[in-house]
């Protein structure tokens, strides 16, 4: 899913190359008759950058999700349950320090034996269970629709129109950024030439006074750059290689038909095999960050000293490494979810999705049997700026509208600003098909190897769900999951106003009209719904 920052530099190529022979363009439309927002991003502090999701809307005119406020006024020294949330993605750094005492242990089994001590049919799995083995990086799922070439599939001819515009898309974008990147390059290095230092600052740059026009150009890139979010031109060129290594896996691997990814010598059109890949859960590269994200989101632990809170505090965490650099399997995902249920998982978060799928009946069944177990299973409504009650996204719950789990709960994301724009420009939508919104841009967690990151998406808002379902169930748990969801749709903050959707602001709706519920998710709100209920 794409990240906040690959968006924003989309949006600064686009500008840098509309002035200098370029064809990308940005739209620029007047916010007329449009609530403002009383605060911009910039005008938040470092913690509450860090922390802007936990904020409350009254208290801090920050639309977060009033955690910090449920701990101190409700929760407080309570002791809830223990809940384990099972993480649906990419490998999870369960080493890292502020995830290593939240980590699941299966109980039942004895580390590295080489045996299935507790007979589910998984040997070694400590931690959880990787379903990719050795994998990293995969196809989508309908360039893997046009390499089986059987053109009578129904959506073979959808899928080559699509990638005959991803590819073009993907080889300009490759294109514009490379060559972005010289300019930043250029202006960077001619700037540390004239202030005789590489570490210069942002007050030096725009004290420069100059007839010098090569040096003018500079400054100018370097003032965008700082008000389009970069703290430095560093930090550019390092936005800009990150989004071409983005860009070059997408034509080397995703958008290649050519391209074998599976590699634990499994068959994803057979259901019948169900116990391949192995116990090792961590990511097989650095780079593979997603998963430790979410994780985060849900249950750093809190006020350790160290990174980032997460929203729950009484969490397990079971990592499922399903979701490869490219599209997940169908098959990987229905067994990933019964997995997860089978092996005491009370939530489950599911960051990933996509537009086609081959056997989206065996992950439909999978979030039924969630559903009729009592497992609560929420799901990133995507982040493609599309309404999805149109639009594909799977994996859904839903034949023709009729719904087969009373327990899912897709989110869409929010950005840390109240008003207009206060919908992510990405996020994904609709009245029937999305439930809640919550913060999901510009978020703060933990990433592999102790470190830590901002990154942005639905992936982002769905784990902060994730994390508020994990409190009811840890403080009431005599609620069922659909209690647990009826909870979080109707406790939730309605906004009144008008919003600009999929980041057009010709395109402008009630913020009612975006999901189901209608509302922000608000944990405040939620644990004293809970609580009557309860009773």
């Amino acid at each position: 899913m794409k990240t906040i920052k690959t968006i924003m530099l989309s949006a600064v190529v686009a500008v840098l190359f509309s002035g200098c022979g370029g064809t990308a363009s940005i739209l620029s439309t007047p916010l007329e008759n449009i609530d403002s927002s009383p605060l911009k991003v910039s005008e938040l502090t470092e913690i509450e950058k860090h922390n802007w999701g936990h904020l409350d809307l009254v208290k801090d005119t920050i639309p977060g999700m009033s955690v910090d406020k449920a701990y101190t006024e409700l929760i407080k020294n309570k002791k809830g349950n223990t809940v384990i949330v099972a993480v649906i993605d990419s490998g999870i750094d369960i080493d890292h320090e502020d995830l290593n005492n939240v980590i699941w242990t299966n109980k039942g089994e004895i580390p590295n034996n080489g045996k299935d001590d507790d007979n589910n049919g998984y040997i070694d799995d400590v931690h959880g269970w990787n379903f990719l083995g050795d994998g990293y990086n995969e196809q989508l799922e309908y360039v893997r629709i046009l390499a089986s070439g059987d053109t009578n599939h129904p959506d073979y001819a959808k899928a080559q129109k699509l990638y005959d515009a991803e590819y073009q898309k993907y080889v300009g974008l490759k294109t514009n950024y490379e060559q972005v990147l010289q300019q930043i390059v250029e202006a960077d290095a001619a700037l540390a030439k004239h202030l005789g230092k590489k570490d210069y600052t942002k007050a030096e740059v725009t004290a420069i006074k100059t007839e010098d026009a090569d040096l003018n150009k500079a400054i100018q890139i370097a003032k965008y750059m700082y008000g389009n979010g970069m703290d430095s031109l560093a930090d550019a060129k390092k936005e800009l290689n990150d989004g071409l290594e983005s860009f070059n896996d997408r034509l080397n691997y995703n958008l290649n038909k050519t391209f074998k990814g599976r590699v634990n010598g499994d068959d994803p059109n057979n259901l019948n095999s169900k116990f391949y890949g192995n116990g090792n859960v961590k990511p097989v590269k650095k780079s593979e960050s997603h998963g430790t994200h979410v994780a985060g989101i849900i249950a750093a632990e809190r006020n350790n000293g160290k990174g980032a809170n997460g929203v729950a505090n009484n969490v397990k965490i079971m990592s499922v490494r399903t979701v490869p650099n490219g599209d997940e399997y169908d098959k990987d995902v229905a067994l990933s979810i019964r997995y997860a249920v089978d092996n005491g998982a009370t939530v489950i978060n599911g960051s990933f999705g996509k537009s086609f799928s081959t056997h989206s009946d065996w992950v439909r069944d999978a979030i039924k049997y969630a559903s009729d177990k009592d497992v609560v299973f929420v799901h990133a409504a995507g982040n493609d700026s599309e309404n999805v009650d149109v639009e594909s996204n799977f994996p859904d719950d839903n034949v023709n509208g009729v719904e087969v789990s009373n327990s899912y709960i897709r989110v869409g994301a929010l950005e840390p600003k109240y008003g207009s724009n206060i919908v992510a420009g990405f996020s994904n939508y609709g009245k029937q098909n999305v439930d809640v919104f919550a913060p999901g841009a510009k978020v703060y967690s933990t990433t592999p190897e102790n470190e830590y990151d901002t990154k942005g998406g639905t992936s982002m808002a769905a784990p902060a769900v994730a994390g508020v379902a994990a409190l009811i169930r840890s403080y009431y748990p005599n609620l069922t999951a659909a209690q647990v969801k009826q909870v979080i749709m109707e406790s939730g903050l309605a906004i009144k106003t008008k919003v600009v959707v999929g980041g057009d602001t010709n395109n402008v709706k009630p913020f009612a009209d975006l999901s189901k519920s209608g509302k922000m998710v608000n944990a405040y709100n939620a644990l004293i719904l809970a609580a009557k209920m309860s009773i």
